[in-house]
């Protein structure tokens, strides 16, 4: 069930990340097994619930968040260290985890992803709740 593995992000990118403006980055990612399963973290900051999506479709668990800039539209931007760009991450996950009761959870910029151990099941969208 330890097995989770990063799949490389060189496939096609989804038609609304096709801009040049647009960054995409690889978020900072803990994995850890207990008892029940696997539970996985990544920071996501900027990310809220309505701008993230999680998808589990053919063993492999996909999440992307989009992020955009907080400038208010009447100032003009002199300066800036933190770049605006979207999160795409890519799992292969083990036969093991149950798909149906996968859950996750998003708090101020972390994402709890819990992957429950036991059968296979159709795909499905991950519902996120926020605080």
């Amino acid at each position: 069930m330890s097995e989770i593995k990063s799949t490389p992000e060189r496939r096609p990118t989804p038609a609304s990340l096709r801009t040049p403006s647009k960054r995409v980055c690889t978020p900072p990612i803990d994995i850890y097994e207990d008892q029940d399963g696997l539970v996985l973290r990544a920071d996501l900051p900027g990310v809220s619930v309505d701008t993230l999506e999680l998808q589990v479709q053919d063993n492999k668990l996909t999440l992307f968040g989009r992020v955009s800039t907080s400038v208010p539209k009447d100032a003009k931007l002199i300066y800036q260290e933190y770049h605006v760009g979207d999160f795409l991450r890519s799992f292969i996950l083990s036969d093991q985890v149950n798909h149906e009761q996968t859950s996750a959870k998003l708090s101020e910029g972390v994402l709890e992803l819990t992957l429950p151990r036991v059968t296979q099941s159709e795909p499905r969208r991950i519902p996120i709740r926020g605080e």
